[in-house]
């Protein structure tokens, strides 16, 4: 595998720019777990090797969240994940697939049974910033280790 271009370097002003976007959304978050958890979903989603690989690690770091990471593609059949996780997790694939279905209203309404209207706002953002990350990163033909 090779990288098809350092991004960070050809356009440095444009990494700065997605890294403020990152520190906003990851400031926000009052779970980091979740925050995590919702990275590597979209991640697999989007088939993004770099960004599956970085979350899981910075899961790991969070304390033994394996289980987690070996069944998020199966979240529904999973009784591991709470009702907070599971209505965020459709969120996330909702938002990510917007164009498949939009965001249904008894979806809506589920989010905000577990969050403010400022969360969701604040979880939109994080879903849009691991979704721009992902499509970077496959663009530009990342892969785990490629900065190493």
């Amino acid at each position: 595998m090779s990288l098809r271009m350092n991004y960070r370097e050809v356009n440095a002003p444009a990494f700065r720019a997605m890294m403020a976007l990152e520190q906003h959304a990851g400031s926000r978050s009052k779970d980091k777990v979740l925050y995590e958890l919702v990275k590597i979903r979209v991640s697999q989603i989007n088939g993004c090797a770099f960004c599956l690989d970085m979350h899981a690690k910075d899961l790991m770091k969070l304390g033994n969240y394996a289980d987690h990471i070996l069944l998020l593609s199966v979240w529904r059949e999973a009784p591991l994940f709470t009702e907070k996780e599971r209505v965020l997790l459709e969120f996330a694939e909702h938002v990510t697939l917007i164009s498949q279905a939009g965001v249904p209203p008894e979806l809506y309404h589920k989010v905000l049974e577990h969050f403010s209207e400022e969360e969701m706002v604040d979880w939109i953002m994080a879903v849009n910033t691991i979704n721009s990350w992902n499509r970077i990163a496959i663009t530009t033909g990342m892969f785990p280790g490629c900065f190493s």
